[in-house]
């Protein structure tokens, strides 16, 4: 019996420093691997309002715009100012993207309804963010209440608010997720429109891998998933489904949309239609070739087609 106490304890000995070499490889494989995902690549914008100005006046209007998150941090974005007492806009981009994705459709929405719209770089994204990581919607739902906040301080010349009551917030992707957090804490967004919906961060984390790391397997996802309790250990990341997210929104007009170009999320939209309290007015089009995931990319028969229906949906939510 002594001889086996003590040949386990060698045994351990041994064995123990081998375990905890492997467990930190994998909490530091783990916690890279969300390191490199939650900084986006970025680039220059595909075009600037200046050059944007040269074909539209009202293009020509935007001024660039920035403004203090709720944690501190700096934030920035494109504004169309509209008409005074009228609701206004923001159009949230998806992971990898930035205003610039956005532009066409702003300044399209702004021409169609006279309502203010905002274009905010997301957190980590657009030219030289002043912030560097990206917590897959989390963060970036309160950076979106800040957004709001900055568009409701907006004033005309004679110091009164410029925007009315309502407004409507549209996301794509991890917009998308933003978007909908922050209509679940803000009863005055009364127009919702979520493009290519993500179930959860974790759905969005694991599709970036696959653009990021085209090798990465589901395997090598789950050990990403697992990095994220270490690296968003300040509680940023979120585990849960959005679905209960979506239960807490009510009385509202949510438009929903998805596209072949993007099947990975076609299901989760889907999904997250059932998870809405029956007093919201809910409008599907699942099908769409393509949606608004890759629409920089669609003809300009589908890119307007896309616009108009958006428009057409935040126009009947938000006018009296």
């Amino acid at each position: 019996m002594a001889n086996s106490t003590r040949l386990f304890k060698s045994f351990f000995r041994l064995l123990f420093p081998v375990v905890l070499i492997i467990a930190a490889a994998v909490a530091g494989f783990s916690v890279w691997l969300v390191y490199k995902t939650s900084r986006p690549l970025t680039s220059a914008y595909l075009i600037t309002p200046e050059k944007f100005g040269q074909l539209s006046s009202r293009a020509a209007q935007i001024t660039d715009e920035s403004w203090t998150n709720r944690d501190g941090s700096g934030a920035r974005g494109w504004l169309l100012r509209g008409a005074e007492n009228a609701p206004a806009v923001i159009l949230f981009h998806r992971y990898g993207a930035d205003r610039s994705y956005v532009l066409n459709l702003g300044v399209k929405l702004n021409e169609s309804t006279n309502f203010t719209v905002l274009m905010p770089d997301l957190r980590a994204h657009g030219n030289d963010p002043k912030i560097k990581t990206c917590s897959f919607g989390g963060c970036e739902a309160e950076d979106a209440s800040s957004a709001i906040e900055f568009v409701r301080g907006l004033k005309n010349p004679n110091n009164i608010p410029l925007v009315a009551k309502d407004i409507g917030v549209y996301g794509v992707e991890l917009g998308a997720l933003s978007a909908v957090m922050t209509a679940a804490k803000d009863k005055t967004i009364k127009a919702i429109a979520l493009d290519s919906v993500p179930g959860n961060s974790d759905e969005l984390l694991t599709d970036v891998m696959g653009r990021r790391f085209p090798f990465a397997s589901s395997f090598t996802s789950k050990f990403a998933r697992l990095g994220t309790y270490l690296y968003f250990f300040d509680g940023c990341y979120r585990h849960e489904s959005f679905c209960e997210t979506a239960r807490q929104i009510d009385d509202r007009k949510i438009l929903l949309l998805a596209g072949l170009d993007a099947p990975e999320f076609q299901d989760s939209t889907g999904k997250l239609a059932k998870c809405f309290a029956v007093s919201n007015k809910i409008e599907q089009k699942l099908d769409l070739s393509p949606s608004g995931y890759s629409i920089i990319n669609a003809s300009m028969e589908q890119s307007e087609s896309y616009d108009q229906r958006v428009i057409d949906f935040f126009r009947g939510a938000l006018q009296n």
